[in-house]
């Protein structure tokens, strides 16, 4: 036989896939929860969120609010790293249903002594669960509802806000229903927040013509570090193919002094735990993440589930291949692309469960070699149920791992990455440049269900990717698609020192670059100064101060009258820290306009104060009084970072 009920709870909110995966919160982040709560009848309910961490074996309690059309709100704060489960509970509420049945007696002038004796069976039933104090006020009441001569006393008694608190603050939940569960997970706030530096370290020597080591590396940390990035990200560290190997420009063809491309993984010298020779010794990497962590750097490593033709497991598991008639693999392909330098990997294997115990220990690894980020290359080509164990099993044990997923592919694919687990995702920021993408992307990303599981991390500019807007761009572009990406994104990187030197000599009608780093060595003079990197450094730095900066999701995009500016207001979760941002799309020419305040956002309307603001770019101040004000920006400055004074 059916449990009886009565109380319905429905559309539960934050939730992906009824449940099938977890939503995403960092530390100290806020879970709002909506959920529709509903009887039949005219009985007043009830409803509570309870929420507990995984090694917490009791249930916290938090009573939720009815906002309107039986849609109820609540809000808990995740305090540790790790799953949280919640679930929503709603109940018919007797007593407060007798109170508010008595009030509205009472104001229609209504004699209730009946229902007044009633409350006293009500009072009885939770004096075991009060207080002293509350005991005593209660068991007054009692002597008071029962004895008619008390009549006038008592009425205003039952309908007081003293026992209304009492009642609403010990429920006698009958009828109860609960929700399903649901799980979060909770990261450290680096996955909500980080400022990513890409380098080859074979490039860090400051010699030209010779193999960068990581003792050179070490010498550019201070450089990175006065530039304002906490996350240093190597492309693949590994000994490299020499079967197929490619050389320059992507040539089918290698000569003698090609160094090949990172990614193709594996030689006679070792494969994905090993390390190539000429950058150095496990012991001198283990001294650059060491050096690193304590200048306030990570370091985050790129892992590249994928082999060259020469690799150590194509010998030694050749079931981890499919093979053809004649004896070959098929290199990998991504038309037009052709990677002839990499195998893939046959994930269809029988022998898949030592595949994938492989694939584990060599992140087990590296992870106590002291890395706690991998930025993971083509995911997507991969099981995304193979991607959901590895990441659980790893965060089983180490927690503090993030991974970002580097998947410029599908939505839908992009978005089921995030779903099975992994912390960060590229997106398509690289290629949304006028102010209408841009907008509507970023509302994508924020105000959809995707904001709860897909974080996304900005890039203007990738080793892979060198996009047509930024080939013979000025210097007001990259400043403009570094302030883009770093303001609407609380996470971003780029790809250096290629971003700020501007270099972006191309393959012909290619977002590719010419002379590719993927494919030789190249020299940089590293101790080189310019604007672009002293306005990259001012706005890493404001990101750090400004937590409404480090954070995503709680955006409004301001009207402005000009589609060459785009504004857009941030906060962090109490208001305590609000960001106006306003930057010129135009590279070339001045650019004004009449911009609109966020007026329901701004308290300082309310009480007809103006509007305090602060520009961290050029350091003025000003006072609004007016909903509408006048922008004026200039393309070699074409920022404001205006924060909102309290």
């Amino acid at each position: 036989m059916l449990d009886q009920k009565r109380v319905v709870i429905d559309y539960i909110s934050p939730t992906i896939n009824n449940g099938d995966f977890p939503i995403k919160r960092v530390v100290n982040e806020i879970v709002n929860v909506n959920a529709h709560v509903l009887a039949d009848g005219h009985d007043e309910i009830a409803a509570s969120i309870l929420y507990k961490h995984e090694n917490e074996s009791d249930w916290n309690e938090l009573r939720m609010s009815l906002a309107y059309n039986n849609e109820w709100n609540g809000s808990f704060e995740v305090q540790k790293q790790g799953y949280y489960t919640y679930k929503v509970e709603g109940w018919i509420d007797y007593a407060l249903t007798w109170q508010h049945g008595i009030i509205r007696k009472i104001e229609d002038y209504q004699l209730v002594t009946s229902e007044l004796l009633e409350g006293v069976d009500l009072i009885k039933s939770i004096l075991n669960t009060v207080t002293k104090s509350e005991r005593g006020y209660l068991e007054n009441l009692q002597k008071i509802f029962s004895n008619k001569e008390s009549y006038e006393e008592a009425i205003l008694e039952a309908v007081s806000d003293k026992l209304h608190q009492i009642f609403y603050k010990y429920p006698k939940k009958k009828l109860v229903n609960s929700s399903s569960e649901f799980q979060i997970y909770v990261d450290r706030l680096k996955a909500r927040f980080s400022t990513w530096y890409e380098f080859f370290p074979r490039s860090a020597s400051k010699k030209e013509g010779v193999h960068g080591t990581f003792k050179d590396c070490i010498k550019l940390l201070p450089r990175v570090v006065e530039m304002g990035f906490d996350t240093l990200y190597f492309p693949p560290i590994h000994p490299i193919g020499e079967v197929n190997r490619k050389g320059k420009n992507n040539s089918t063809d290698a000569f003698e002094g090609d160094v090949g491309s990172p990614w193709g993984i594996g030689s006679k010298y070792g494969g994905h735990k090993d390390i190539h020779s000429e950058l150095g010794t496990i012991k001198d990497f283990k001294s650059l993440v060491k050096k690193a962590n304590g200048l306030g750097l990570e370091v985050a490593m790129d892992f590249a589930l994928q082999v060259a033709p020469d690799h150590p497991w194509v010998k030694e598991h050749p079931q981890w291949f499919k093979w053809r008639p004649d004896g070959t693999v098929q290199y990998a392909e991504n038309p037009p692309k052709k990677y002839q330098d990499i195998l893939p990997i046959y994930f269809e294997t029988e022998d898949y469960k030592n595949l994938w115990k492989e694939t584990l220990d060599t992140f087990m690894y590296w992870i106590d070699c002291g890395i706690n980020i991998f930025r993971v290359d083509n995911p997507h080509t991969k099981p995304f149920y193979f991607w959901n164990w590895i990441i659980s099993e790893i965060k089983k044990e180490h927690p503090d791992v993030l991974f970002l997923a580097e998947a410029f592919t599908g939505p839908k694919i992009m978005q089921q990455l995030g779903k099975q687990g992994f912390t960060q995702s590229y997106t398509y920021f690289t290629w949304r440049n006028s102010k209408h993408e841009l907008i509507e992307y970023v509302e994508e990303l924020t105000k959809s269900e995707q904001r709860e599981y897909m974080r996304p991390n900005f890039w203007p500019n990738t080793p892979d990717i060198n996009p047509f807007h930024l080939q013979g761009a000025n210097e007001s572009k990259y400043i403009q698609r570094y302030a883009l990406a770093a303001t609407l994104s609380s996470n971003v990187g780029i790809y250096g020192p290629v971003f700020e030197y501007m270099i972006d000599d191309s393959l012909p009608n290619r977002e590719e670059y010419l002379d590719s780093e993927k494919f030789q060595i190249t020299h940089y003079d590293w101790n080189k100064k310019n604007n672009l990197i002293s306005i990259i450094s001012k706005i890493n730095m404001i990101r750090k101060d400004e937590e409404a900066l480090q954070q995503t999701n709680n955006i409004k995009f301001c009207h402005i009258e000009n589609d060459n500016l785009i504004a857009f207001y941030k906060w962090n979760d109490d208001k305590s820290n609000e960001i106006l941002v306003i930057i010129n799309l135009d590279p070339y020419s001045v650019q004004s306009g009449s911009m609109q305040l966020p007026l329901a956002e701004l308290k300082e309307f309310e009480q007809g104060l103006p509007v305090q603001v602060y520009d961290f770019i050029s350091g003025n101040g000003y006072n609004w009084y007016d909903e509408w004000n006048y922008i004026e920006l200039q393309p070699e400055l074409p920022l404001h970072i205006f924060k909102i004074n309290k």
